[in-house]
């Protein structure tokens, strides 16, 4: 069982500095949504309102931190598969070129004895025995007379020679804000609101993606100086790992385990094996690819005496062309949907290239792909879930747009589970039955003589480069050309032109009003639906649609 634990700093009141607004109101927020939201087994929080007179104090002085952090890095309680993420919120200095965390008693005339040094951070963490360690620092960046030198350039370098990857609420030379109207600091805010329900970023690239636009749009709103967060995540496979399994879309996992074999082929065993451990823990069951591929990774251990960072695969696991020859004789890819297995063209390709037998049941044998057949036939009315379609046959026959098109929401919350909700989620788009969203798609297509349906919008999104991930830009131009951004305006729902002139992909609409969002609107343009649809997308790839 994987182990989430974290370390949450916040300092407001500063003896020898200037005091911040938020900082312990930002770090007790990260604490509540990782213990109540996000699941962490065990979150340490050090702030201004902690206790002081006790001898296990976490009141944010020196001795307090560097007293745990030592504590801490000689227990050795986590494992290569467990994640373990660093919060701080306050300030952060360089003196002698090195970065330096300021804890409550902080004193720029004496930094080397009166301050926590990242270098000593990282090396307590490094000693903890988590594989996946991510650090965040929200604190200004820019160059003044009080910090000298530009805080993190050093953090992010020594973070990324240990495999952490780093997050900083700023760029160079950047301010990070505390905005008053939000009680909060900007970047934290941002942060809280991509990692919960309305960004619900799985990943360390959807969240860059997702912080790089919210940041600097929040910032412009309240009318600061530009504020762009970085990240820095190496090797190239960590920004594709999973840190919120609740909210990974089918796409991300098929993303772990590309990103699996290829460390196996580059020998990187350690972060091979902390992938496919990643990938068997989001797997509702057992996933026998990951389950294989940690076997064939202790095998692979016990046969060489070199170290682990010399090791060099035997002639027997290569083939002459640099393809992994896998022990086994093959292997299949599971899918968390059992009703046929799914697989994305991309993973099929890679897997194919390795010598892994893919198994892509055909589910529905007399699917329909030509819109004139569909012309001529009628559409088998199939549901997984039993789910009566008949009336929103009824409604597109009749060229009855809006029921119909509120008749198709009504239907994809039922074939989600998610009808007392009222919108749908990640997790529930992943688990759509294939056979449902077909049916869907082929009653619109035949009663708009091919002008709408989900498969209609899915090669509009590809015509516009657009990929899963999150692209501000690309999604307007997606819904320039579906009808649904007019004149750099975004439409009401009751403004969508409810005839069979509408553009091509118009409909079905509702739904995407209510991805990862409860009902507020026509918000087709906010950053929530760019992911839940995109999410759409993915699961429809690995329908075939």
């Amino acid at each position: 069982m994987t182990k989430n634990w974290a370390l949450v700093i916040g300092i407001n009141q500063y003896e020898f500095l200037q005091p911040l607004k938020y900082a312990n109101r930002d770090a007790r927020l990260m604490r509540e949504f990782l213990c109540t939201e996000a699941g962490f087994d065990q979150v340490y929080l050090f702030c201004d309102d902690s206790a002081k007179e006790f001898e296990t104090s976490t009141h944010p002085y020196r001795n307090n931190l560097l007293q745990f952090l030592h504590s801490f890095s000689e227990q050795f309680c986590l494992e290569p598969g467990d994640n373990f993420w660093f919060f701080f919120s306050g300030h952060g200095i360089v003196h002698a070129h090195q970065d330096y965390l300021m804890p409550c008693d902080g004193n720029l005339q004496n930094v080397e004895n009166t301050s926590i040094s990242v270098n000593y951070l990282i090396d307590c963490l490094r000693g903890c025995g988590a594989g996946n360690i991510i650090l965040f620092f929200d604190a200004c960046r820019h160059q003044n007379k009080i910090f000298g030198e530009k805080f993190g350039r050093q953090t992010q370098q020594t973070a990324r020679q240990n495999g952490f990857t780093s997050i900083f609420s700023c760029s160079i030379d950047e301010y990070s804000y505390e905005i008053e109207p939000l009680k909060q600091g900007v970047f934290t805010y941002a942060l809280l609101e991509s990692l919960g329900n309305q960004g619900q970023c799985a990943t360390i690239e959807r969240l860059h993606q997702y912080l790089s636009f919210r940041v600097p749009q929040l910032v412009h709103q309240y009318k600061h100086a530009r504020q762009t967060p970085q990240i820095v995540a190496e090797p190239k496979a960590k920004p594709h790992q999973i840190i919120l399994p609740k909210h990974a879309t089918l796409d991300d996992i098929y993303k772990l385990k590309i990103n699996a074999f290829q460390a196996e082929l580059d020998n990187n065993l350690e972060l091979a094996e902390q992938l496919w451990m990643q990938a068997n823990i989001i797997a509702s069951t057992p996933d026998m690819d990951a389950i294989a591929a940690i076997q064939r990774i202790t095998q692979l251990r016990s046969e060489f005496v070199c170290s682990q960072t010399n090791i060099v695969l035997q002639p027997s696991y290569i083939e002459n062309n640099g393809r992994l020859n896998l022990p086994l004789q093959t292997l299949e890819v599971t899918s968390t949907n059992h009703h046929h297995n799914e697989v994305n063209p991309t993973t099929e390709n890679v897997l194919k290239l390795n010598n892994i037998s893919v198994f892509n049941s055909n589910f529905i044998n007399d699917k329909i792909t030509n819109v004139d057949n569909i012309k001529d036939k009628d559409i088998n009315l199939c549901s997984v879930p039993e789910i009566n379609y008949q009336q929103l046959k009824d409604l597109l026959a009749a060229g009855k747009w809006k029921q119909a098109d509120r008749e198709t929401l009504t239907l994809l919350l039922k074939a989600a589970g998610r009808e007392k909700q009222g919108w749908l989620n990640i997790q529930s788009i992943n688990q759509l039955p294939c056979i449902d969203l077909c049916t869907i798609d082929q009653l619109w297509l035949k009663y708009s003589n091919g002008r709408f349906g989900l498969s209609v919008q899915k090669s509009i999104w590809e015509s516009v480069g657009a990929q899963t991930d999150i692209d501000y830009e690309i999604w307007c131009n997606f819904c320039e050309g579906v009808g649904w951004h007019v004149n750099d305006n975004w439409l009401f729902y009751s403004d969508l032109t409810f005839s069979s002139d509408a553009p091509e992909g118009h409909f079905p609409a509702a739904g995407v009003i209510h991805l990862l969002t409860e009902w507020r609107g026509w918000v087709v343009g906010s950053l929530s639906c760019i992911i839940g649809f995109s999410a759409l997308i993915s699961k429809m790839e690995r329908c075939d649609l």
